[in-house]
């Protein structure tokens, strides 16, 4: 399957799945509000994956546990996961289809058969406070009958059946759909194929260390991994480029169902579960000291970070020995904090790509948290590019958002300088939206991104997309230094009754209320500029140069602002006029000309 196909299968199979699982919560109507629907879809289908992925080895895995009680081991897990083919395991006789055979045990079988699991799932169970589930579905009798729908044809959730990538994506719409009923803010989105891909192969084309002997080798981290498709697909990408490509994953999560799905995909795919962390990345970082290849992530933005605020501002005070040295953002919006501590985490040649929104670009004047988290990423040489991906590309919100670049050695030819990619027009629309989601950047897109990206020149380009529609892609190369400036403050001399300078110790003594100030390029001399743009106007006004601060903003737009000449009067007036006669003509056929 291609990616596009991949893509479309987000649409239709997945969604489809997905609605045929959580159409099994009109079983808990009554005992459940529909906005707690998830707290027993969630872990149920998390449970029905582990059983289908272990019910071919089963009874291999019973007979294993039998030998091991036989011969009174102590240590046998090593055992039970070879015979089950994963590093978990279930030695309950039970399965769902067979709980079914006592209706009136539910409970008690049901219990037992979760005891059986290995500790690693008990664990992820006990983060979604699962056992106060059970207690809830057996006291409004729905127990029996989710079990029961459970074992319908259309949930079969097997990996012959569903890919681990699918898994996750169905996952994720679960969660959506759960998030939804919550009404969560729109910045709590999730990242869908399309744009992870682009991502990923924006990470891989820079990476001029991708390959080491012929083969890839390479840790990758999400901060804010949600259920970890952007892991998974990261993975994915690296083993079309090398087959046999070492990939190590590290995640962490705050919200216990997503952490939970995410460290039962971890477990279903063979991956290290310890590498999956719980607990806020700000606060309680779990990846202290830690160094990876790649970076990969969708902060939430428009979150504010008040109750991580002590902590935070305690290791921004340890400069840069902490993560956040440079500056803090607003408390009202943390998204830029994740940037710092992606940036922390990557390697001397490590990359990443990060979604932001647009407050990012140019938000907080001279001098501000964002304004020195802009300089610390600009001066150290570090923001290699910024990519607009199109409106309406996320489920839960139409905002402008931006894939930013980050790499720590940038190749000799793009040193000093910043790539910006509009590609909000690069994109095809769906037949279907889903939820806000109306566009999807399908492999044509993404080939012309690439192609943006890697020829590194002001160009247009355009291609035809999938569905015949052009495409659109521009790219503007800037020196890092224009993205600066001197925010320098303009002083003018306090006057007296007679319109003579005040002094004071031989000094003009400033007036505040004709204080200004004015923004001076970085690679513009001051005193010229002041010269020129001051001075004849304001003969005796001078520039306290103990004020001066510096500044980077990044104006995206302005960039690829295309100037549209005004209308002409002529043209407009005979427009009205055209108007006027078609009104005039409508009236008379309604109301029967009587008279001009």
């Amino acid at each position: 399957m291609n990616s596009d196909e991949r893509i479309a299968s987000v649409g239709h199979n997945i969604q489809e799945k997905a609605s045929v699982i959580w159409n099994i919560a009109n079983t808990l109507f009554g005992a459940y509000k529909p906005h707690e629907y998830g707290l027993v879809i969630l872990p149920m289908t998390v449970i029905k994956r582990f059983h289908d992925c272990l019910l071919p080895t089963h009874d291999a895995v019973l007979a294993a546990y039998a030998k091991a009680k036989e011969q009174k081991l102590q240590v046998y897990e090593d055992f039970l996961t070879d015979a089950s083919g994963y590093q978990f395991y279930n030695v309950s006789p039970f399965t769902f289809k067979t709980l079914l055979a006592d209706p009136n045990s539910i409970e008690d079988n049901f219990r037992a058969y979760i005891n059986g699991f290995s500790d690693n799932v008990l664990d992820i169970l006990a983060r979604m406070n699962f056992d106060d589930q059970i207690k809830r579905m057996v006291e409004a009798g729905a127990l029996y009958q989710v079990i029961t729908d459970l074992n319908d044809k259309k949930a079969d959730m097997s990996p012959d059946k569903i890919s681990s990538v699918d898994m996750g994506y169905i996952f994720e719409n679960l969660v959506q759909r759960f998030s939804e009923s919550y009404n969560e803010e729109a910045g709590a989105h999730f990242t869908s194929r399309d744009i992870i891909y682009l991502m990923c192969d924006l990470l891989v084309a820079g990476d001029t260390s991708a390959f080491v002997d012929g083969n890839i080798n390479k840790t990758v981290y999400d901060m804010t991994m949600g259920t970890s498709q952007m892991l998974a697909c990261m993975e994915e990408r690296l083993k079309q480029l090398d087959a046999d490509a070492d990939v190590t994953s590290f995640g962490q999560e705050i919200n216990p169902f997503t952490f939970g799905i995410a460290k039962a995909d971890t477990l279903i795919r063979g991956g290290d579960p310890d590498n999956m962390q719980f607990g806020d990345t700000l606060s309680d970082d779990k990846f202290d000291g830690y160094k990876f290849d790649y970076c990969i992530s969708n902060p939430p933005f428009g979150i504010d970070w008040k109750k991580e605020a002590d902590k935070v501002t305690k290791e921004h005070k340890k400069g840069t020995a902490g993560r956040f040295a440079p500056g803090l953002p607003a408390k009202s919006d943390g998204q830029m904090l994740f940037m710092l501590n992606g940036i922390a985490k990557l390697k001397d040649t490590g990359r990443m790509a990060i979604i932001q929104n647009g407050s990012s670009l140019f938000t907080g004047d001279a001098g501000s948290g964002p304004s020195e988290i802009r300089r610390y990423l600009i001066e150290n040489d570090w923001l290699d590019a910024i990519v607009q991906l199109p409106n309406d590309s996320f489920y839960n919100t139409g905002i402008a958002t931006y894939v930013w670049l980050i790499t720590k050695n940038k190749p000799v030819e793009r040193a000093g300088k910043v790539q910006l990619i509009d590609a909000s027009q690069c994109y095809v629309s769906r037949r279907k939206s889903i939820g806000n989601k109306r566009v999807d950047i399908t492999r044509a897109c993404r080939d012309l991104v690439d192609l943006a990206y890697s020829e590194y020149l002001d160009k247009t380009y355009t291609d035809t997309a999938e569905d015949s529609k052009e495409i659109i892609c521009k790219s503007k190369i800037l020196d890092s230094i224009t993205l600066g400036y001197n925010k320098i403050t303009v002083e003018s001399p306090l006057l007296d009754e007679d319109g003579k300078v005040i002094k004071k110790k031989g000094k003009p003594v400033p007036d505040s209320d004709q204080r200004d100030t004015e923004n001076v390029p970085l690679d513009e001399d001051i005193d010229t500029y002041f010269d020129r743009e001051v001075k004849p106007y304001k003969q005796n006004a001078w520039i306290d140069k103990t004020k001066t601060k510096v500044g980077y903003e990044i104006p995206f737009t302005r960039m690829f602002y295309v100037y549209q000449p005004l209308e002409s009067a002529e043209a407009i007036a005979q427009r009205i006029e055209e108007h006027e006669h078609i009104l005039i003509d409508k009236l008379h056929t309604l109301f029967g000309k009587v008279g001009n």
